[in-house]
């Protein structure tokens, strides 16, 4: 989504920790009738510079709990309209977590809500999650596809570690569909990666997962 003057307001008042500016313009999006989905994105968008900003050391673990904080307010808000257009249609099923060495929560959260407004069901193993945890989760919900979220360089490694580990130990007749990488991700980092699809936005990834269950029919 190409970002309006009007609609780079929302994102850069989560950028940067303005939670009383970024509530109103979510109050007042939705009152001149923006999707709830588009407004979700947008916060995305500002929480991708907050976790920028994190690893850069402009922000601290104080930035990213009143980061938090915002979302939840704006979550307030929006999911109860968000839940109510929810589809009933069941899409597929995807495995989420933010890989080991990763604690980062909110951009996973936020596809979360956006892929399961769409119709996918969602099993969230949370955050800090080793790739024998995605493993179990496998065996036990056998998804369609798996998603791994990771926010730091530093735990870049973990994330290519876990699809590899994934792809060797997982039976064929479990495999999902794809694997997706998401987060602070871009065409460089895939190629050293073992997934199938990456998106460094919440929208595209949601694109993403209705693509790959489009193929799947």
């Amino acid at each position: 989504m190409a970002l309006t003057n009007e609609n780079r307001e929302l994102a850069t008042a989560v950028a940067e920790l303005q939670e009383d500016a970024a509530v109103e313009l979510a109050r007042q999006h939705l009152a001149d009738g923006m999707d709830p989905l588009v407004i979700l994105d947008l916060c995305q968008k500002g929480m991708v510079r907050v976790g920028e900003n994190y690893e850069k050391g402009r922000y601290f673990i104080a930035g990213l709990i009143m980061a938090g904080e915002i979302m939840q307010r704006v979550g307030e808000l929006v999911l109860p309209l968000l839940n109510s257009k929810a589809t009933k249609e069941n899409l597929g099923s995807i495995v989420l977590g933010t890989v080991e060495g990763d604690i980062h929560f909110i951009g996973k959260d936020i596809f979360k809500t956006l892929v399961r407004g769409y119709g996918f069901t969602v099993h969230d193993l949370g955050v800090d999650v080793p790739a024998s945890s995605f493993l179990a989760a496998i065996h036990e919900f056998k998804p369609d596809i798996v998603g791994c979220s990771c926010l730091i360089s530093g735990a870049y490694e973990f994330m290519k570690k876990t699809i590899a580990f994934l792809r060797k130990n997982v039976p064929s007749d479990l495999s999902p569909r794809a694997y997706i990488i998401g987060g602070r991700v871009d065409d460089f980092l895939s190629k050293k990666m073992e997934e199938d699809y990456w998106a460094n936005d919440a929208m595209k990834g949601v694109r993403l997962c209705q693509e790959i269950m489009n193929r799947a029919r």
